[in-house]
């Protein structure tokens, strides 16, 4: 036997120093070698100049932000290279002609090299987009365009370029990402370059590259680690002249990992190695709807992002991109036509892929859950209507915290999967799961996945295909993860060396076994059926039920209070709108030519989801998005008071104006209150006075204010009462007075209810019918402020630590403003460093609800003048009572959270959200705290809170500064949360009444309809949330089916019954329950004349927290409510006044 292994051995050896050549990987691009290494080699030619590449520009004025054709008729004049444009978020419009030297034809790509230092759209001189530029030298540089075969070879190109001053992030002034904006930020044009890059350079960089990650991830001991760093070695000692053969060579010495002849196989690369991969790669562009930019660059963001990811499906074939947000395509439709032509040829093909479902990426716990409906109704009919499909799968990556009412929604909207990952944020604890079942409040389920990568801006490289398998948490029941990967939040998505990189990946698990293998060309969809497939349709996975609570990002809930207002108050003025816009096209004489508003209720709910965006809505957005943000609101709010002054002008028999409005001319008006709420209420109604004594024709003042401005009346409405009726002191009435003890110390009080003040806070609140003092011993309630100053998110964290500053504050001076009978009310007032704060305290001689056992609210009107920085201004009330627990209302239901510190997993919960209400009880009693415009609650042991003002400084400089009206109310009762009126009274403290003017003796007129004509018995449990018009109705037609949309819910988490009654003049030919989409799933039996009455009824059947939605079909005859019934004969009965056009203590608008 002969062996080549020699008998004597004089060398050194071939030990090497491995910490040492890992080090000199870094050495072979860019860096103190840029000049001789392998970056030296990456471009053949460069030019620039007249001649090769000739420039002109027109500057847009101002922040304008004309589109193509626009810009085209404008006079340009010449430019160069090195000249600066601004200032920030200006427009600039190029006009590029290029030369292209014949010799520079056989080279394989010929590029235009264009850097503004800033973002930029190449179009075509047709105006077609063709791509976006990322300027500037960070990880989402972009700045070349490929030139057109054809065009090389004729040897002229031309373009259109538009420039807009802000970088992908902004303009930060001081480079911290969230810092405010630098308003007067000038960038360079660096570059407008014809180059040819040397094509097997770059992608021996490529090759370089992955081999450099290869060795940085894996772990040292590993074969494929070190056989890695021995090519990548290998690559460098081969690198010489650095020419076409020298960079063959370095290339083939790469084929050692990636495989021989890796690379002709192009996409094809993921047909080969492992049948199942472990990871799916999806690009996805992040844009957030506005945050650092405002929504007008928002729209040019999502022209750039998606015409670059469209040419890049030309070039990698494997390429899928993932995008959400309708209203984003909606703005591409309007701006981009040609853009969105291209785009929906490669949906249609399977490149781009509908994901989502929702109008925007909205904020998961503040928006309402008629507004969470909307978000996917808008959403899902967008994408259908548009591309013929719905959206599968629920997409929230971003978003600051997930209601748990959210699994119930998702699938009642045609959509069982969902795709998170902001828990990875987590302050406190690590969530559990990366793939599970999660469970909502009324027991629905959607299959969750939350990537293990931690991010929704993957780059793509072996760190993170590594990472989605080695922190994959779920890896008994599921071995899959979705890499979702390309730039994003500013947008971007995939570039290039994302999808080089990724085939490089796939090529070298086709040959080891070290890293889970990755593979493109899936859907999202594909990716969850998998998993529903392998766990058994679900039941192989875990459960996490309620609310994906983020810990992190608390203050939102909280920051910048208008906004929160403004969209709590346009909520409830588009649910008032679409009932009385309803109520109004089924009861109109056959000689009106009212028609449903259906337009212009669709264009105010597109701006109030628009708002919902999740850094616009928590307040973490920069000053410029919330001046867009009030306009629109400003919008919302007119454009509803003509909608309900229509309706109304339907409904009532008399002519009315919205209170606050000059009064008939020559006339002394009455004053008619419309309920459009379903509860029966009582109601001390706030009626503004001329000041000389003379008092309105109806109701009857009982009461004036102190300053002889304002008058109160008694009024009540029936169960399902649309107008009410006066009532007289002896009518269940409750006494009201206010006692003055001495300068800062008052005793409000009724015959069940007294609140004491003393030196400026709440010293007591007594209830006198159980003689039970609801405040703990020697504590006292009121205002408190607390440092705020978080680690680094600044509008959007309040940290746990602010807990250790608390100041208590009181008033230093009082005033009685009312002495009752009907309401009694204190004034307080307090400065605190450069902040006034003003508080009227008041309690009204009615009962929160009519619930026989129902006690009065004391109610908080606050006006303040707001100048502190980094303060939050909270109220507090330490109770006597004990409980492990306070209950949180939430869409469509409610969450309840610990109230200890056991664990870290309860101590997180330090700053929680709520809607209408926070309630804190125990057997026998309770006290709850009603909010009109706040989300932000916390119960700390027996303290409850709510929070009213922040005062970040980032990412807005001003963020809260100025004047600020808002009310809230404190609500003790009988019983513990569930069998108290809690959810009741806070829907009817934000449901204020509409208030109208009407002219002198009109006051016994009667209106077209008295009650609602759906009414529900049974089952007090049971709400009906709204009331609309179908969405495929057609409003124009008199003879066309008309249908309406019932959407009811089980609020207290139980089982219910309940009968839905509709009145006999409602002619109902079939009813269905619909999914919110208003897709029929089953025919309901309707039962006419049960009761004797000739109405309509469906039995309806609820699990707690139910959400169902019921579809009437009405026969389509007209007038059917001319002649009204014996039961409607009453006279027009007279209401309370409330926000927003309507009258109201604490006035919105």
């Amino acid at each position: 036997m002969t062996t080549s292994y020699p008998e004597l051995n004089y060398g050194s050896g071939a030990k090497w120093i491995k910490n040492l050549t890992q080090s000199r990987l870094s050495n072979f691009l860019g860096g103190h070698f840029a000049d001789v290494n392998l970056s030296s080699k990456l471009f053949v030619h460069r030019r620039d100049g007249p001649g090769v590449v000739d420039l002109q520009v027109w500057s847009a004025p101002g922040l304008t932000k004309p589109l193509f054709a626009e810009a085209m008729r404008q006079k340009f004049k010449p430019a160069k290279k090195g000249e600066s444009f601004g200032p920030s978020w200006t427009n600039h419009w190029w006009k590029v002609k290029m030369t292209i030297p014949p010799s520079w034809e056989e080279y394989e790509r010929v590029q235009l090299e264009f850097d503004p230092g800033c973002e930029a759209m190449i179009f075509s001189t047709d105006g077609v987009p063709l791509q976006g530029i990322t300027g500037a030298y960070g990880g989402e540089r972009r700045v070349e365009h490929i030139i057109p075969r054809e065009a090389v070879l004729r040897g002229t190109y031309e373009v259109v370029i538009e420039s807009s001053c802000n970088g992908m992030f902004g303009v930060p002034w001081n480079g911290d990402a969230i810092a405010p904006p630098d308003m007067n930020r000038y960038f360079r044009l660096d570059s407008a370059d014809l180059v040819v890059p040397n094509q097997e350079a770059w992608r021996l960089m490529w090759d370089f590259n992955a081999l450099r990650e290869l060795v940085d991830t894996l772990p040292g001991n590993s074969p494929l680690q070190n056989q890695a760093l021995v090519t990548a070695n290998a690559i460098m000692n081969a690198f010489t002249t650095g020419d076409d053969e020298n960079i063959k060579q370095m290339r083939t010495i790469a084929e050692d990992i990636f495989g021989k002849g890796w690379e002709a196989k192009g996409p094809g690369i993921y047909d080969e190695g492992a049948k199942r991969a472990q990871v799916i790669g999806i690009s996805y562009c992040h844009i957030d709807t506005a945050w650092l930019w405002p929504y007008a660059v928002t729209q040019q963001k999502t022209a750039r992002s998606w015409s670059t990811q469209i040419d890049l499906m030309e070039r990698y074939p494997e390429h899928r991109f993932a995008c959400s947000q309708a209203q984003q395509f909606k703005w591409l439709e309007q701006q981009y036509p040609p853009l969105f032509e291209k785009l929906r040829h490669k949906v249609a093909s399977g490149q781009f892929h509908l994901i989502g479902g929702a109008w925007v990426e909205n904020d998961g716990n503040m928006p309402s859950g008629e507004a969470l409906v909307r978000q996917f109704l808008y959403g899902q009919r967008y994408f259908e209507s548009r591309f013929g499909k719905r959206c599968e799968t629920a997409w929230l990556p971003d978003s600051f915290g997930l209601t748990a009412a959210y699994p119930q929604l998702i699938r009642d909207s045609g959509m069982k999967y969902f795709f998170t990952q902001k828990l990875s944020w987590n302050n406190i604890n690590v969530f559990p799961h990366s793939t599970f079942n999660w469970v909502g409040i009324d027991g629905t389920q959607v299959l969750c996945h939350m990537t293990p990568v931690d991010t929704y801006t993957a780059q793509a490289n072996v760190g993170e295909v590594n990472k989605a398998i080695s922190n994959h948490k779920n890896l008994e029941s599921n071995d899959t993860a979705l890499l979702v990967f390309g730039n994003g939040d500013g947008g971007g998505g995939a570039l290039p060396k994302m999808l080089e990189n990724l085939r490089r990946i796939r090529a070298v698990t086709n040959n080891h076994r070290e890293l889970p293998p990755v593979s493109m060309g899936s859907t999202v969809e594909q990716f969850f059926e998998d998993i529903e497939k392998v766990s058994k349709g679900g039941r192989s996975l875990p459960v996490w039920r309620g609310e994906l609570y983020l810990e992190f990002h608390r203050g939102t809930y909280t920051s910048h209070g208008s906004i929160k207002m403004g969209n709590r108050k346009c909520e409830i003025l588009l649910r008032d709108v679409e009932r009385a816009a309803t109520l109004a096209t089924i009861h109109k004489p056959t000689s009106s030519n009212y028609v449903y508003p259906k337009k212009s209720i669709d264009d105010c709910w597109e701006k109030v989801l628009l708002n919902q965006f999740h850094d616009v809505l928590p307040g973490s957005a920069i000053g410029m998005v919330y001046d867009d943000a009030e306009r629109l609101y400003s919008e919302v709010k007119r454009d509803c008071q003509k909608m309900l002054d229509e309706a109304f002008g339907i409904l009532l028999a008399v002519p009315s104006a919205a209170c606050g409005r000059s009064p008939f001319a020559g006339e002394l008006p009455g004053f008619l209150a419309l309920n459009l709420t379903p509860f029966s209420r009582q109601e001390v109604v706030e009626i503004p006075l001329s000041g000389d004594g003379i008092l309105p024709s109806f109701p009857t003042v009982v009461q004036t204010s102190l300053d002889g401005k304002r008058g109160y009346a008694l009024i009540e409405c029936e169960e399902d009462g649309i107008c009410s009726r006066e009532m007289s002191m002896r009518d269940e009435c409750l006494p009201v007075s206010v006692e003055t003890i001495s300068l800062n110390n008052f005793i409000l009080k009724t015959p069940v209810i007294k609140m004491a003040i003393c030196e400026g806070r709440i010293a007591s609140i007594y209830d006198l019918v159980l003689k039970r003092e609801l405040l703990e011993e020697g504590k006292t309630g009121g205002l408190v402020i607390f440092e705020d100053r978080p680690n680094y998110w600044d509008a959007w964290d309040v940290e746990i630590h602010h807990l250790e500053t608390r100041t208590p504050l009181a008033f230093t001076s009082f005033r009685v403003v009312a002495q009752g009978p009907l309401r009694a009310a204190v004034e307080g007032h307090l400065k605190f460093g450069q902040s006034d704060i003003k508080v009227t305290i008041s309690m009204d001689g009615i009962h929160a609800t009519r619930k026989y056992d129902s006690r009065p609210l004391i109610r908080f009107d606050a006006q303040v003048d707001w100048h502190e920085k980094h303060k939050i201004l909270k109220f507090e009330l330490p109770l006597n009572i004990n409980n492990t627990v306070a209950t949180y209302e939430c869409q469509f239901g409610f969450v309840q959270r610990p109230t200890y510190k056991n664990t870290t997993l309860d101590a997180a919960k330090f700053e929680v959200c709520g809607h209408k209400y926070a309630d804190f009880s125990e057997f026998g009693y309770g006290v709850a705290i009603l909010s009109e415009s706040k989300y932000g609650f916390a119960c700390e042991g027996n303290v409850l809170r709510i929070s009213l003002l922040r005062a970040a400084t980032a990412p807005d400089a001003d963020q809260d500064q100025g004047l600020h009206e808002f009310s809230w109310a404190v609500m003790p009762h009988v019983g513990s949360f569930l069998e108290s009126d809690v959810p009741r009274a806070a829907h009817l403290f934000n449901s204020p009444l509409h208030v109208r003017r009407i002219p002198l003796g009109v006051a016994t007129a009667e209106p077209l309809i008295r009650r609602f004509p759906f009414s529900l018995h049974g089952a007090s449990n049971v709400f009906l949330e709204t009331v609309k018009r179908g969405e495929d109705d057609d409003f124009e037609s008199r003879t066309a089916e008309k249908t309406v949309i019932l959407r009811l819910y089980e609020a207290f988490g139980g089982h219910g019954r309940t009968e839905l009654r509709i009145a006999h003049n409602i002619h109902v030919v079939a009813a269905y329950v619909t999914n919110l989409l208003e897709d029929t799933k089953a025919e309901l039996a309707l039962s006419r004349d049960v009761h004797g009455d000739g109405a309509s009824t469906l039995d309806l059947e609820f699990r707690g927290f139910e959400v169902k939605t019921v579809k009437l079909v009405l026969a389509s005859a007209e007038g059917s409510w001319e002649k009204k019934s014996k039961s409607d004969s009453d006279p027009v009965p007279i209401g309370r006044s409330g926000n927003a056009g309507q009258v109201g203590r604490a006035g919105w608008w």
